[in-house]
């Protein structure tokens, strides 16, 4: 088949080139961005009078026919056409005859691919923000259900202080909302037309890129045509940004893989968001949580491969461009799937305060409440680090526990030592003092619940 480019070629390619160099397999993801580029560009050059107002008509009616006819599927795709781009084209031309070739008038494949990909991006980005606020409000409600509910907090995977499973929780919280500003800054960079740049440099045609960009949504239009065609730092931010968001679901999926596990019974997830063994009746396995992480280092590849592929070009477009898509495109639907099921994930998800609150127990986190108990006597917290350290070595030796320990074994360490320490000690206590802004205190997680409602709210 003779292609629309065909002139200082024959348009008559080899079979395996043209399977190699065609695009629509995947690029016709976007049929309806192209198609809606289409119609606003015929307005323009209606508008413009550089074709008329009736072929601009003609051409527009024929463009909405073809988007409704792939939409209720009375049309399919053809993947034998070389792209989208192409495709409508040819549909489009096979409809309304000769008047249908005057589309492609003052603009180039190479700011219309950059276009659909920019449009499709928005909507992407849209939903992915959609998606970030709907999984934060679930993580805050079950904060909020929880707040009360005392667990071990960890470094090193070590047992270190205890805190609120609601202030664990908002941590996350804290790291989704930064993800939706990073899903707004990469907006913003992504809403900028490069239609009106045609091939590289431009065009003859008194043409109003303005009024394509406004009509299509766009806040603006790109400054220099080169940069129009070639740029693709906004597929770039956009991977980072969907990295970014899976590392986050990535290292949530961990602990909550962790805390399933019989070894920290602290929650269980929903069975709807959780399989069994092919073999081992007992099992129940958090396979969702574990495909998120899995799925992490799919959207770190699709990331590493967009730059590998503009790290040598040169301006302005290049064929390689093309690679560009299928990356984004993966990128886009895996972050989309994973929030879609992490939120419901979490919505599901019952904890178990009493057995977070039996490992809180257990392994001394509240030493260093007994240190600072010394210090608020008037030692120095170097002294009161080491006698603490001192007591805890005891408490292993006799397999006692710094609750059990009585007043006359405290005071063989320090005669500072009174009945208070018990108070001191408590793990609701050593929760509720650390009232310091940010902290885990119960009200400080209140506090930290009303500030995040209060920026989904205003966002």
């Amino acid at each position: 088949m003779a292609k629309m480019w065909a002139g200082r070629n024959e348009g008559i390619t080899d079979k395996l080139a043209d399977d190699f160099n065609s695009s629509i397999s995947f690029d016709c993801k976007m049929y309806k961005q192209d198609i809606e580029g289409s119609i606003a560009h015929a307005m323009m050059l209606g508008l413009k009078g550089i074709i008329s107002k009736a072929d601009s008509e003609v051409i527009i009616d024929g463009l909405s026919q073809i988007l409704t006819d792939l939409e209720n599927g009375s049309l399919k795709i053809d993947y034998n056409a070389e792209d989208i781009h192409m495709f409508v084209e040819q549909v489009l031309t096979e409809r309304i005859g000769e008047v249908g070739k005057k589309l492609h008038t003052a603009r180039s494949r190479n700011d219309q691919v950059a276009l659909d990909l920019r449009m499709y991006l928005k909507e992407q980005l849209t939903c992915i923000k959609s998606l970030l606020r709907e999984l934060v409000k679930a993580i805050v409600n079950k904060a909020e259900q929880y707040k009360l509910s005392v667990m071990p907090g960890y470094t090193h995977l070590q047992r270190a202080q205890p805190i609120s499973f609601g202030h664990q929780l908002l941590a996350y919280a804290s790291m989704f909302m930064r993800d939706i500003e990073r899903v707004n800054d990469c907006y913003k960079r992504t809403n900028v037309s490069p239609i009106g740049s045609c091939a590289l440099a431009g065009t003859t045609y008194e043409t109003d890129r303005e009024f394509e960009a406004k009509k299509l949504g766009f806040a603006s239009v790109c400054i220099n045509s080169i940069d129009g065609v070639s740029d693709r730092d906004f597929c770039v931010e956009f991977l980072s940004v969907a990295s970014t968001i899976m590392m986050h679901l990535s290292r949530f999926s961990e602990e909550l893989i962790l805390w399933s596990s019989w070894e920290f019974k602290f929650i269980t997830l929903a069975d709807e968001y959780t399989t069994g063994s092919s073999i081992m009746p007992q099992k129940k396995n958090s396979d969702m949580a574990e495909l998120c992480r899995g799925k992490t280092g799919r959207v770190y590849g699709d990331l590493i491969s967009i730059l590998t592929v503009l790290k040598g070009l040169p301006l302005a477009y290049n064929k390689d461009m093309q690679e560009d898509k299928e990356s984004v495109f993966d990128g886009a639907e895996t972050v989309i799937k994973c929030l879609e099921i992490f939120a419901k994930m979490i919505e599901t998800l019952t904890a178990h305060p009493e057995n977070m609150k039996k490992a809180a127990s257990e392994g001394f986190i509240n030493a260093t409440d007994l240190a600072d108990y010394l210090v608020k006597k008037g030692m120095a917290f170097r002294s009161a680090y080491k006698i603490a350290g001192s007591i805890v070595k005891k408490c292993i030796a006799e397999n006692k526990t710094l609750e059990t320990l009585t007043i006359d074994e405290y005071k063989e360490f320090d005669a500072s030592f009174e009945e208070d320490i018990y108070n001191a000690i408590d793990l609701n206590t050593c929760v509720e003092k650390r009232s310091s802004q940010g902290g885990t205190s119960f009200s400080s997680v209140e506090k930290q619940i009303s500030i995040i409602r209060e920026l989904l709210k205003n966002d």
